[in-house]
């Protein structure tokens, strides 16, 4: 199958050489051209979208913010097949989901969200789990696709779906990260060995995966992004703005937290920098 990537970012490399290991004819673009042509020879790298997109049977995105998810998939239909599938794998708004749906199905494409979760070694490794909304007969044709990058892939129901799934995720990763950090600072703070704490942690009913794996990189102020504190800013924006009058004390309280921490530069480091909120009591 020709298969056309745009993205080849942290998350976005790893899940292109995947499709071209199982043997797809895979072409990739970014917006700058030398991460793209970095994966060569394992794929196809162009210098533009309509290079890209020429007789793909299946496009996929994964780019940073709602702005550019609208961007891609519109110049994408400007070049593209008619009927292509069109998976964009971004953390991206609902409401856009579904309207980018409804324009494709009148100029002829399957558009389908599914955003992904598991981080930089989700990706890596294979095991990421896709949330998925689209057409039932559109999520059967692309699965197995979806079965090369991720381990649980999950059909939540029409367009859209797979956006308010992931960022119901996002909520309890906030959770998550957030009693993380806490429960360290406080160790801490009571003279106790953190490594040790993470252990107790882990080993029992307290586990996380944000603990168990960011946990040990905020013990030892290891920053570098796995998951960009701009993208889980942004993710966490959204489902500010899709709750309505619905109350999430927790998920707002973090969202002021990383608010914080980006207005204090921290926008390129890894989400696990929201110790730094606790240590450095950034205002």
């Amino acid at each position: 199958m020709k298969i056309a990537w745009i993205g080849t970012g942290v998350m976005g490399a790893p899940m292109a050489k995947h499709l071209a290991k199982a043997g797809h004819d895979v072409h990739v673009y970014n917006r700058t051209f030398e991460k793209a042509k970095r994966l060569e020879p394992e794929v196809t790298a162009h210098e533009t979208i309509e290079a890209v997109v020429r007789d793909a049977d299946v496009i996929f995105s994964i780019v940073g913010y709602p702005t550019d998810v609208d961007a891609v998939i519109h110049e994408v239909m400007n070049h593209a097949n008619p009927q292509s599938i069109l998976v964009d794998m971004t953390t991206s708004s609902p409401s856009l989901a579904q309207a980018l749906y409804e324009e494709g199905a009148t100029r002829g494409f399957k558009v389908v969200d599914a955003p992904v979760t598991g981080g930089d070694l989700g990706a890596i490794n294979a095991t990421l789990s896709i949330m998925v909304g689209a057409d039932q007969d559109v999520f059967d044709t692309i699965k197995p696709l979806l079965d090369i990058m991720g381990k649980t892939i999950t059909y939540m129901g029409p367009a859209g779906s797979g956006q308010h799934a992931k960022l119901a995720n996002q909520v309890a990763i906030a959770g998550a990260i957030g009693g993380a950090a806490e429960s360290l600072r406080y160790a801490e703070m009571k003279g106790l060995n953190l490594d040790a704490m993470l252990q107790v942690i882990t080993g029992g009913s307290a586990n996380s995966w944000q603990g168990a794996n960011n946990g040990p990189k905020m013990i030892v102020k290891d920053f570098e992004p796995g998951f960009y504190v701009k993208h889980f800013l942004k993710d966490l924006k959204l489902v500010m703005s899709e709750k309505g009058d619905l109350r999430l004390p927790i998920t707002e309280g973090i969202t002021e937290i990383y608010e914080i921490l980006s207005r204090n530069g921290y926008d390129n480091f890894g989400t696990q920098a929201i110790i730094d909120y606790y240590l450095k009591d950034l205002k």
